[in-house]
């Protein structure tokens, strides 16, 4: 049985929206090696282990249409840089209009670094650093308005924002980088008047 392309759309991307278990764990070792993000070097430093781990899920979700080499140190310096930009604007704070704002300056870095990391026949790049601020912000938002105690200075969002933010990404990157299933080659034909 061939595979539809709507069923090869929907398949990909709920395993990339499945990617979204990547957030806690990247979480979980942001605040392991920095601690609260509290300070710039706690920013930095969680940001970058956060977002290495990040990168490392999503490759492996986004059924190679990611290359290792580029996405993970990519996502890991955009995060660091990210977050350090955005905590530091905020003064560290954890209202909604502070992490919303931390967000999106987060994701203009993380957004551009990994436009640069998207593969070379990815249509319009630029449009997903257009979109990383906004999808970020949106992670944010979702997470504190989920009543989640944002108050503990946290890397990166809960599974609230995550499974929002992969779902709504997952729609874009499907639209700039298809996936496309490997070709298989054609069934070898018997010669005609050959013995079964």
């Amino acid at each position: 049985m061939t595979a539809t392309p709507q069923s090869t759309f929907l398949r990909t991307w709920l395993i990339w929206t499945a990617g979204f278990l990547a957030f806690p764990i990247a979480g979980i070792a942001g605040t392991a090696v920095a601690g609260r993000v509290n300070d710039p070097l706690a920013a930095l430093l969680g940001g970058l282990v956060c977002g290495i781990v990040l990168g490392a899920g999503q490759t492996l979700v986004s059924r190679k249409r990611l290359d290792p080499r580029r996405w993970i140190p990519a996502t890991g310096v955009g995060m660091g840089v990210g977050l350090l930009v955005g905590a530091v604007a905020v003064d560290y704070g954890t209202s909604l209009g502070d992490l919303a704002l931390m967000g999106f300056l987060t994701g203009i870095v993380l957004g551009l670094a990994q436009a640069l990391a998207l593969p070379r026949e990815t249509r319009l790049r630029w449009v997903w650093a257009a979109a990383l601020p906004v999808l970020w912000a949106l992670g944010w938002t979702v997470t504190t308005l989920g009543g989640i105690s944002v108050d503990n200075q946290f890397t990166i969002y809960g599974a609230y924002g995550a499974v929002t933010f992969s779902a709504l990404s997952g729609l874009l990157l499907h639209y700039l980088l298809p996936y496309k299933a490997p070709s298989r080659p054609a069934p070898m034909q018997k010669p005609v008047g050959s013995a079964t």
